[in-house]
C-alpha cells in the first residue's frame, strides 16, 4: 500500500481559498495577514496536517528584504543592463535591496531554488529564458517565494510583466511592406528564449496577411549576441536574390547587420533597410541610428519590484497572480527607407 504524499502548500491554498503567498505569510507568523484569512488558512493547516517547508520558514524571517535577479549568459549585456538600472531605481523605492543571482547553464531548477534561499531573499525577478522554464517555476512556487515573470511565454495565474512581442514584430513587418519591401528577412533569437518565437510568428502572421510568400531561406537563426546577428546578416547577404529588409529580433543582431553591410559597401538604408528590437541605447548609438521596437525593459523591470513590493506587503489585490502589460512603440529613425526602384525583384 503506497504512503500518501505530505500535502503540499498549494494543496492548504485550494482549501483555504487563498494564494501560495497568503499560506507562505501564515505558516511563517507574518503579521500582514487579515485575522480572517488567517484562521481559514490555520484550519486547512490544521485539517491537512501540513508542515510548511523549514527553508522557506527561514527565508520570510530574515530582516534584510532583498529581491533576486535571476540571470543566465544567454541574456545579452544591453538588456540585463536595463533590467538592472531598472530594478534599482525601483527597488530603493521600497526599501528594497536588488542583488543578482547568475545562475549556470548546467544548474537544475532546484539547484537555483537552492541558490534562492541560500541569498536569503524576500522575492526574485525572472527574465526571459529562466522565466519559460516550468520545472523553475514550479520549484518556486512550492517554495511559497513570490516572484515576478518578465516576458514569459504564458500567465499560469503567476506574477507577469510583458508587453505583446507578435504584436509588436507584426507591427514592424507591416511597417517594412508599406515602405514597398517584399524581399524582407527575419534574424531569430536564441531557441532558449521563447520571445524568439512569438516575434517569428508575428512576422509570419503579417507577411501572410498582405499576401506575401514567408521565403525560408530569409529566416536564419541566430542567439540575440552580436556575433550570431554578423554570421546571419553574411549569410543573408550572400544570396543570390539578397533581401531588401533585414528585420532582426534583437538591436545586437541588427547592428551586426549594418556592420555587416558597411563591409560590403551596402548603403543604409539606401540599398539596405534594417530594423530591430528592443531600443537599447545601442540603437541610438550605432551609424545609422537603428529603427526598432521600442520595448520598455527599465519599465518592466520597475513593474516587476512594484508587484513583489506589493506581494510582499500581503497585498491581497496581487496574491501570487497579476499581469502588467506595458505598451511598446515603434521608434522610426535613419535605418530604414523604401526600396531601390532599380533593385532586383525576387
Amino acid at each position: 500500500m503506497n504512503e500518501r504524499k505530505p500535502p503540499t502548500i498549494r494543496e492548504v491554498a485550494a482549501r483555504a481559498g487563498v494564494s501560495v503567498m497568503t499560506v507562505s505569510r501564515v505558516a511563517n507568523k507574518q503579521s500582514w495577514v487579515s485575522p480572517q484569512t488567517r484562521a481559514r488558512v490555520e484550519k486547512a493547516i490544521a485539517e491537512l496536517n501540513y508542515a510548511p517547508n523549514v527553508s522557506a520558514r527561514a527565508l520570510a524571517g530574515g530582516d534584510d528584504r532583498r529581491v533576486a535577479l535571476l540571470y543566465r549568459n544567454t541574456t545579452t549585456s544591453a538588456y540585463l543592463g536595463e533590467l538592472l538600472l531598472g530594478g534599482l531605481d525601483e527597488a530603493a523605492k521600497h526599501h528594497l535591496h536588488l542583488v543578482v543571482e547568475q545562475c549556470e547553464m548546467g544548474a537544475t531548477a532546484q539547484d537555483i531554488v537552492a541558490q534562492v534561499l541560500q541569498a536569503r531573499v524576500s522575492g526574485v525577478i525572472v527574465p526571459p529564458p529562466l522565466c519559460d522554464w516550468d520545472e523553475l517555476a514550479q520549484a518556486l512556487g512550492r517554495q511559497g517565494i513570490p516572484w515576478v515573470a518578465i516576458a514569459p511565454d504564458e500567465n499560469h495565474g503567476m506574477m507577469v510583466v510583458a508587453i505583446d512581442d507578435r504584436q509588436a514584430a507584426s507591427e514592424m513587418t507591416r511597417h517594412l511592406i508599406d515602405l514597398g519591401h517584399r524581399r524582407i528577412a527575419f534574424i531569430q533569437g536564441n531557441p532558449q528564449h521563447r520571445s524568439s518565437a512569438r516575434r517569428l510568428e508575428g512576422f509570419r502572421v503579417a507577411m501572410t496577411a498582405q499576401g506575401l510568400p514567408v521565403e525560408e531561406d530569409y529566416i536564419v537563426e541566430g542567439d540575440f549576441s552580436y556575433r550570431s546577428g554578423l554570421e546571419a546578416a553574411a549569410h543573408l547577404l550572400s544570396l543570390k536574390t539578397p533581401p531588401t529588409a533585414i528585420f532582426a529580433c534583437n538591436d545586437d543582431m541588427a547592428a551586426a547587420t549594418i556592420t555587416i553591410a558597411h563591409q560590403r559597401q551596402i548603403s543604409v538604408p539606401a540599398d539596405l533597410t534594417v530594423c530591430g528590437f528592443d531600443d537599447t541605447p545601442l540603437a541610438a548609438a550605432i551609424w545609422p541610428t537603428l529603427t526598432t521596437i521600442r520595448q520598455p525593459i527599465r519599465d518592466m523591470s520597475r513593474a516587476a519590484m512594484t508587484l513583489l513590493a506589493e506581494a510582499m506587503k500581503g497585498g491581497e489585490e496581487v496574491d501570487g497572480r497579476g499581469l502588467a502589460r506595458l505598451d511598446y512603440s515603434l521608434v522610426r529613425r535613419q535605418s530604414d527607407a523604401v526600396p531601390r526602384l532599380h533593385h532586383r525583384r525576387g
